[in-house]
C-alpha cells in the first residue's frame, strides 16, 4: 500500500468543532492530504454524526446511507454516503485516491418512497413498505485519517465509516426476504481468483432491523431517507484488500454480478 501522504496540521482542523473537522476531512478528499485521527476523537457519538452532516453539506448531495452493527443486538453505526461515490458496475478506478482498496460485498436496497421526519416511530413494514429494489454492491474502503489502523471508534465514524465508494450492481424487484441475510451466500473474485465465499456470516443478519433503525436514526437527525437513496447493509464477506491492478467480482445469491477493477 502506497504511504499516506502528509496529514492536515491541527491548526487547520480547529479542534473537535464539527465544522472544523468537516472542513480538514473534505480538503484531504479534494487534496489527497491526511487529519491525524486525535482530532476527530469526539466524546459522543452524536458529536461524529454531526461531523459526518457538515461533512456532507461540503461534499454534496447524499446519494444513500451505509448501516450496520458488530453482532446482533449491538446499537448499528451509520454513514451517508456522497451521491458522487456511487459508480456503476464496470467503473475502473484509477489514481491517488484508491490506497487502502478495502473490498466488501453488500446487498443494498434502493428507497422508492421517501421515509421523512415524523412523530411516529417507523416500523419495519413501514421500511418495507418504502423499498423498491435489491442490489448487489461493492464498499470501496478509504480513509482521510493519517493513522487509520489505530483510529478511536469515533474518528472513523466521524469520517463517514472510511467510506470511499459505493459500486451499484444490476437491481431486482425487492422482496422482503431479503431482509435476512442469515443464509445469505457470497463469492468474492479478485481477478478470476475466489478470495472468499461465505454462507450466513453477515455480523448482523437481520437487515430489516438495521433499516429500521437507520431509518428512525435519520429521522431524529431532520433529515429522512428519500426515494431513489441506496441503502447498503454490511459486508457478507469481510474486508479485503486488493492490490492496484486487480479485477474485482462479487456475486451474492441469486442476484447478478457487479464487478469493478484498479
Amino acid at each position: 500500500m502506497a504511504a499516506l501522504s502528509r496529514p492536515v496540521s491541527a491548526a487547520l482542523a480547529g479542534g473537535l468543532a464539527p465544522a472544523s473537522a468537516a472542513h480538514a476531512l473534505h480538503l484531504a478528499r479534494r487534496e489527497g492530504r491526511r487529519v491525524p485521527s486525535a482530532l476527530l476523537q469526539t466524546a459522543s457519538r452524536a458529536e461524529a454524526y454531526a461531523i459526518q452532516d457538515a461533512t456532507l453539506a461540503a461534499i454534496g448531495p447524499v446519494g444513500g446511507w451505509k448501516v450496520g452493527a458488530r453482532a446482533p443486538g449491538q446499537e448499528p453505526t451509520c454513514a451517508p454516503l456522497p451521491a458522487e461515490g456511487l459508480l456503476p458496475g464496470g467503473v475502473r478506478l484509477q489514481g491517488p485516491a484508491w490506497r487502502l482498496r478495502g473490498i466488501e460485498a453488500e446487498v443494498g436496497f434502493q428507497l422508492g418512497a421517501d421515509l421523512p421526519p415524523r412523530a411516529a416511530p417507523y416500523t419495519l413494514a413501514d421500511v418495507a413498505g418504502a423499498v423498491e429494489s435489491v442490489l448487489p454492491v461493492i464498499e470501496i474502503v478509504e480513509t482521510r485519517l493519517a493513522d487509520w489502523f489505530g483510529a478511536h471508534a469515533n474518528a472513523l465514524l466521524a469520517d463517514l465509516l472510511s467510506h470511499g465508494a459505493l459500486v451499484l450492481g444490476q437491481r431486482q424487484p425487492f422482496a422482503p426476504a431479503w431482509f435476512d441475510l442469515r443464509h445469505a451466500e457470497a463469492t468474492l473474485h479478485f481477478d478470476g481468483q475466489t478470495v472468499a465465499h461465505t454462507v450466513g456470516e453477515h455480523p448482523s443478519p437481520d437487515a430489516g432491523a438495521l433499516l429500521v433503525w437507520l431509518a428512525n436514526h435519520c429521522a431524529a437527525r431532520g433529515a429522512g431517507l428519500k426515494a431513489g437513496q441506496i441503502v447498503t447493509s454490511g459486508s457478507c464477506t469481510g474486508m479485503l484488500f486488493a492490490s492496484a491492478g486487480t479485477a474485482v467480482r462479487v456475486q451474492i445469491g441469486e442476484l447478478a454480478p457487479v464487478a469493478l477493477s484498479f
